[in-house]
């Protein structure tokens, strides 16, 4: 399935207008193209308790999830600024998505758009063999 990823970056734009970032002023709009075609965005959205803060990417993969989609094919995130999803993101979106999923980040300011992978913004991400030997690990088989 090809992206479109002008739509992508559009939607992922949109959703950084609906950003609640009155602490920050950080708005951040992200956009997953679900396996099954279809976009799903989320916001960053703070709280004065900073630790409860969700970023947009995981607040995108928790739509769609929620939505019954497990599998994604593009990110696009928009922002008032340079952005990158955070290392919080990075795992939870490597749950998801695979190494060579591309990953758009688009810094509204600047007018540019730069793009990687989600294998090369984590590389080495922690996966089910990892979380299997730890189970194994805690049961006492090992």
């Amino acid at each position: 399935m090809e992206c479109d990823t002008e739509k992508l970056m559009r939607a992922a734009r949109t959703a950084a207008l609906n950003a609640y970032a009155p602490y920050s002023r950080f708005r951040v709009g992200a956009a997953l193209l679900g396996a099954d075609g279809v976009f799903y965005t989320g916001c960053n959205v703070e709280n004065s308790s900073f630790g409860l803060t969700i970023c947009a990417e995981r607040n995108a993969v928790f739509h769609a999830v929620a939505s019954g989609c497990c599998q994604f094919r593009a990110l696009a995130l928009a922002a008032t600024r340079r952005v990158t999803p955070c290392g919080a993101c990075r795992q939870v979106l490597a749950e998801f998505a695979p190494a060579e999923m591309p990953v758009y980040m688009a810094d509204l300011e600047a007018g540019e758009i730069r793009m990687s992978t989600l294998g090369a913004l984590l590389p080495e991400a922690f996966g089910e063999e990892e979380a299997a030997l730890l189970q194994r690990t805690d049961d006492g088989k090992e």
